[in-house]
């Protein structure tokens, strides 16, 4: 799952992305509440973690703007403000919960998947395409009782083209979804990810084809 991490120290910005990443979320880490903003609202997150105090636009307000575009992405803030009256400003702001710094991480971890299962879409652990099985919780592809255990870049694409197979997915939506907007990856990390995806199945016998569309993109098959 993919989240967003705003928060203005630098340290904590690099603790909490380790944090999450060591338990194997994508994070997109932003130390302003206008890059927050702006991710937000261009980039697919399954939760948001937000600072309140940041630099220029703090995270109530970044949250009451996404709020109003309709994003509904759930979100949980952190903060330093302990007070009863701090807590209810963020949740009228549409957030999820509330964790007060400093915290634990074991705490920290519990409260984001919380929020994250109660979203209105959540997702199970195992995909499930045909025969072949995508484990979330593993990163592992699963075929006629065989496994391989995809990196976390090529659990993100699989799982993208699991989610809609037969449709041409773009490379630049690839990046997008793995990287965030304003990145500099070029287009042939993409097709290095594939073509280790590729082995993987090929290796598992699976009866799944990665197909590329000259100018659109790649899309996936079950094979008959």
């Amino acid at each position: 799952m993919r989240l967003l991490v705003a928060e203005d120290d630098p340290r904590l910005l690099k603790t909490l992305t380790h944090i999450f990443e060591s338990n194997k979320f994508s994070v997109d880490g932003v130390s302003n509440g206008e890059d927050a903003l702006a991710h937000g609202q261009t980039v697919e997150y399954d939760g948001m973690v937000l600072d309140i105090m940041m630099p220029g636009m703090d995270g109530v307000s970044v949250l009451k703007a996404l709020r109003k575009a309709g994003v509904t992405t759930p979100a949980l803030f952190l903060t330093a403000r302990s007070e009863v009256s701090q807590r209810v400003e963020g949740l009228d702001a549409g957030a999820d919960d509330y964790l007060p710094k400093p915290f634990s991480t074991a705490e920290l971890l519990a409260r984001v998947r919380a929020m994250l299962r109660r979203k209105d879409n959540y997702l199970p652990d195992l995909l499930c395409l045909g025969p072949v099985t995508l484990d979330r919780s593993t990163y592992q592809l699963g075929y006629d009782g065989q496994e391989q255990t995809l990196s976390g870049k090529e659990f993100q694409l699989l799982e993208m083209m699991m989610q809609t197979p037969g449709t041409i997915i773009a490379t630049d939506r690839f990046i997008i979804h793995l990287w965030g907007w304003d990145t500099n990856v070029d287009t042939s990390v993409i097709w290095v990810h594939i073509s280790n995806l590729r082995k993987k199945i090929n290796a598992l016998g699976a009866p799944l084809e990665i197909r590329f569309v000259r100018g659109a993109g790649y899309l996936l098959e079950v094979r008959a």
